[in-house]
């Protein structure tokens, strides 16, 4: 019996886009998709040989589905730049390929398959579809299959039932019930697959189901009732039309003969040079046997045949001749291998390095697993080693490379010569992407590396590196510093195309992070007793606020259950379900106790529950317990590539999340104390986003009341109330702070009238007063979102891109908040950037004057230092200087400073 392959080309297209790395040919043109695309097709030609066969693609335009609802597929976002330029060298490559193409105006690629299958299966043939659309599944019969090749997922109308719940014939139903939010096709509010399942075992069909509407309880039963004008078109949307005039049959769909000369010109272009040596040589071999080309050629290769035949170094001779080519090499990258993520408690096993076109090598030095051969031990491998890590000549990169700072400091050595770091680059290059190694080499250089998990395995089977099989370990230590010298190229490539960002790369960035290796090394002291004494405090008081609970409750309760809270929440007290949990349960998360508080006791008092019960575990009970034994001191960890906006981020204890507006929070930071004989000292900048806004604004109003030293939100109160500064008033001034912060912020009218208690159309003509008087600030937000809009990115005064990915976003609430975030990111991340520069400005000084001072923290705005008490003077009198020195924006910058024997007192 012939068989028809049918390919859904527009399904497969998105996907590959989504799912490949982003690989480019020299000239930068992205390619990812067409490789994604023509490797499936190459792997149906093996997996199902058919005599008769099309790619079909979404043609440009409406379609009749358009007319009958405008609303049709509405919501979609545009295509992609990236992705829409890779589509007609795709439909070139099909061609070429020998696979019949077709695009029918005015119809979705679906029509097209669904009249081409049925067509077949009257005539006979056995089709195949191959998509990712579940639609499609309503075509399967005895004689028809879908086929998902991305997944290998294969149905046939048992399989179809056992995937959906009905069969292909209840198909049209299910999916009128539930709607498609990527076509924008209503379905009944709140019925999703079960529901819709349930319905239709129920009473069989959709039409039977709406005879007996009436008959369906509980609110879905209503939603259902509501929807019922609905539903005749929303069966006609889902539908696939199988009866369509498109002047072919599939009789003509035979395969044709391949353009040899037109694809040796398409790879020749896209760098697909594995593929191009086939044609070349008039091979055509099968995905599996395609699949061993090697990845440094070509994007189409095997993308592990990278790894070369690294070294294993287990004697003298080795290692001096590998300390040569590291001497010899103009860069070089290393690594450790250790025992432990905990950089200041981590032990080393094993040292890798890489230099250009000189392989990688791999120094195990304390493998004790099964049958581990003699290494040369860890003190002779870094007394061999140290010259070359300690030189500063010698230029270094690794990836992440503050942890591997803290593994060699544990030994007393300190790494020289340190060039660049692949997490720092990639960070600057695309922050909102994730920046470990594993993907960088999936993104960047289309490679697969070896995960973690596939030698030390995972959850509690998982090993300790030490006992890895030593040959197993080689190959992936070394894999890794071979992979970040290859990152490293690539990123110098692509940050010497940005002057902004590579600056914002060497100036900034880089520098921190030695400052930040000092600052988590300095550590921090705590006062146990202090803490002890809080905790005790914190759980008396937490005794009482569960007590309470339950006299408001009329019963006792866990007040740490969701379970039970919503059960009395939602049940007992009938108190309004605010929205429901993944798994339908109505939420008590903090969103929903804040809106539920507004109006009722209990809510509010459970929030209060849970904040003093988050500081007690979290610090009063917690920070003791995270004493470093060696230096008696708490040592964060700071991480740089994480917020989008440039902040910091601290954690394992997480010091940016203690509350310093409540008497509680405030004595968890007096618990951090200067040893005997030194000062806390804290440095503050001053309203440094509203100075930022002055700056990037260029608004003459806010420029003035800085430059003249006045108090911003008491000018500002002046310019809103028409009221002279001396008049204005202690709530006046609220008011204009709220304000002045709030718009940084993009809070809207209603969240201000709900921020001052105060009715909306006073909030609103507060807002209108504002923006009279500072002009300024409404030209820069307008600005700002066009330029966001423009470019889908906006940037710091540094140049520090913020990127947006949802600014053309068709769902209004999500392109709204990335405007929001488009006012506000610039601001955000202008001052991450101050502080960062502060940072180095202070270390820089200290280190030059010989000071014993010693940075020890940083909190969003603010710097933390140990002072020895003969330096608190000097200390005190340079700090601010050097904070406001370190850019010179149109508006002053200004640091206050405090110092005290504690971080409370100081601050």
């Amino acid at each position: 019996m012939p068989t028809l392959l049918l390919v859904d080309g527009s399904s497969y297209l998105f996907r590959a886009f989504h799912a490949m790395p982003d690989l480019r040919n020299a000239a930068g043109e992205p390619t990812g998709a067409v490789y994604g695309v023509l490797n499936m097709l190459r792997r149906l030609d093996s997996d199902y040989p058919a005599e008769y066969r099309a790619c079909v693609f979404d043609a440009k335009g409406k379609t009749f589905r358009d007319d009958w609802f405008p609303e049709y597929k509405a919501n979609r976002p545009s295509m992609p730049e990236d992705l829409a330029v890779q589509i007609p060298p795709l439909h070139e490559a099909v061609k070429a390929r020998g696979w019949p193409l077709l695009m029918v105006d005015g119809v979705e690629a679906d029509d097209v398959i669904g009249t081409l299958a049925r067509q077949a299966s009257a005539a006979g043939m056995d089709v195949v579809i191959s998509t990712g659309d579940k639609d499609l599944t309503q075509l399967v019969d005895d004689r028809v299959r879908w086929v998902n090749t991305m997944s290998n997922e294969v149905l046939d109308p048992a399989g179809v039932e056992e995937k959906f719940g009905v069969p292909p014939e209840r198909i049209i139903d299910y999916l009128a019930l539930v709607g498609d939010s990527v076509d924008n096709i209503p379905g009944v509010e709140k019925c999703g697959p079960k529901t819709a399942v349930k319905w239709l075992t129920q009473f069989g069909t959709l039409d039977n189901l709406v005879e007996h509407a009436d008959e369906v309880g509980g609110k879905v039963g209503e939603n259902l009732r509501k929807h019922l004008d609905f539903l005749p078109m929303g069966v006609k949307l889902v539908t696939v039309a199988t009866d369509l005039d498109l002047g072919i049959t599939p009789a003509d769909l035979a395969p044709r003969e391949q353009d040899r000369d037109k694809l040796i010109e398409l790879f020749s272009h896209l760098e697909f040079k594995t593929w191009l040596r086939e044609v070349q040589s008039g091979d055509n071999p099968t995905p599996a046997a395609a699949a061993s080309a090697d990845i440094d050629e070509t994007p189409a290769g095997d993308p592990t045949a990278h790894r070369g035949e690294y070294d294993t170094i287990l004697t003298k001779d080795a290692l001096d001749a590998w300390i040569d080519k590291l001497k010899a090499a103009p860069i070089a990258a290393f690594d450790t291998e250790t025992t432990s993520l905990d950089a200041m408690a981590a032990t080393l096993v094993g040292v890798s390095f890489a230099v250009p076109d000189g392989g990688a090598a791999y120094v195990p030095m304390a493998h004790t697993g099964p049958g581990a051969p003699d290494q040369l031990g860890i003190e002779p491998v870094l007394d061999a080693l140290r010259p070359w890590l300690e030189s500063d000549e010698h230029k270094k990169v690794g990836q992440n490379l503050k942890y591997d700072m803290h593994v060699l400091a544990n030994y007393g050595v300190k790494i020289g010569g340190i060039a660049d770091d692949t997490l720092l680059a990639s960070y600057i290059i695309e922050s909102d992407k994730s920046h470990d190694m594993d993907s960088l080499a999936k993104r960047h250089l289309g490679l697969e590396t070896i995960p973690y998990t596939a030698i030390c395995g995972k959850g509690a089977k998982q090993i300790g590196f030490n006992e890895v099989d030593i040959e197993q370990a080689s190959e992936y230590a070394a894999e890794d510093a071979d992979i970040t010298l290859r990152l490293q190229q690539c990123f110098e490539k692509q940050l010497g195309k940005e002057d902004k960002l590579k600056a914002l790369y060497r100036d900034i960035e880089l520098p921190a992070m030695h400052v930040l290796f000092e600052m988590e090394r300095n550590g921090v002291l705590i006062d146990d007793f202090l803490l002890a004494q809080h905790s005790e405090e914190l759980g008396r008081r937490l005794a009482e606020l569960e007590k309470e609970a339950h006299e408001l409750a009329g019963q006792p309760f866990n007040l740490n259950s969701p379970k039970q809270l919503g059960e009395l929440l939602f049940g007992k007290l009938e108190l309004p379900i605010v929205k429901k949990t993944a798994t339908g349960q109505p939420s008590t998360d903090e969103e929903v106790l804040q809106k539920l508080a507004e109006d009722y006791p209990l809510p509010k008092l459970l929030l209060d529950y849970r904040s003093l019960a988050k500081l007690k575990s979290t610090y009063a009970d917690k920070l003791p317990l995270m004493v470093n034994r060696k230096t008696g001191r708490v040592h964060t960890s700071f991480s740089q590539a994480v917020a989008v906006t440039g902040r910091l981020a601290s954690s394992d204890p997480n010091l940016q999340n203690i509350p310093i507006r409540t008497a509680e929070g405030r004595r968890i930071r007096a618990a951090f104390i200067a040893p005997q004989g030194h000062r806390i000292v804290s440095a503050d900048y001053s309203q440094i986003e509203l100075r930022i806004m002055a700056h990037l604004s260029g608004d003459k109003g806010l420029l003035k009341a800085f430059a003249e030293g006045e108090d911003v939100h008491r000018a500002t109160a002046s310019e809103i109330f028409g009221v002279t500064p001396i008049e204005v008033s202690n709530d006046q001034r609220r008011y204009a702070k709220v304000i002045n912060f709030g718009l940084i912020y993009g809070m809207s009218a209603h969240g201000l009238a709900k921020n001052l208690d105060i009715e909306r159309s006073a909030a609103a003509n507060y807002i209108d007063r504002y923006f009279a008087r500072y002009p300024g600030v409404a030209d820069y937000m307008a600005r700002t979102r066009a330029e966001a809009a423009d470019k889908g990115y906006v940037e710091t005064v540094f140049g520090r891109r913020l990127h947006l990915p949802d600014i053309h976003a068709r769902q209004a609430g999500r392109r709204q908040g990335a405007e929001r975030a488009a006012i506000n990111a610039p601001m955000q991340g202008t001052a991450a950037d101050l502080i960062k520069l502060a940072m180095v400005a202070v270390s820089n000084w200290l280190r030059d004057e010989k000071l014993k001072s010693k940075l020890i923290l940083q909190v969003h705005d603010e710097l933390v230092l140990e002072v020895p008490d003969d330096e608190l003077s000097l200390v005190r009198e340079q700090l601010p200087k050097l904070m406001a020195g370190v850019a010179k924006l149109s508006v002053p910058l200004v640091a206050e400073v405090g110092d005290g024997a504690n971080w409370d007192e100081a601050h």
